[in-house]
């Protein structure tokens, strides 16, 4: 069978990948900030992505949670 990848997990590797190329491609042509600015900047979306992370995590696991107690009520009655 065919493991299903959680949302939380694609929609991470997507942003990390995302933040990872603008960075590499727009950061080093920019001139108008300093490397403080630039490297502040990349830390940053790596910290809202690793947040947005561990925030989808939570939901899934909560809504895991909840259909688990759904179904074992269901079998009770």
């Amino acid at each position: 069978m065919r493991n299903k990848m959680k949302k939380s997990t694609w929609i991470t590797m997507a942003l990390l990948i995302y933040v990872s190329v603008t960075a590499a491609l727009l950061l080093p042509n920019n001139t108008e900030i300093s490397v403080t600015e630039k490297y502040v900047t990349v830390i940053a979306g790596y910290v809202i992505v690793g947040v947005l992370w561990f925030v989808l995590r939570k939901k899934e696991q909560l809504q895991q949670k909840r259909q688990e107690d759904m179904d074992k009520s269901d079998t009770n009655q």
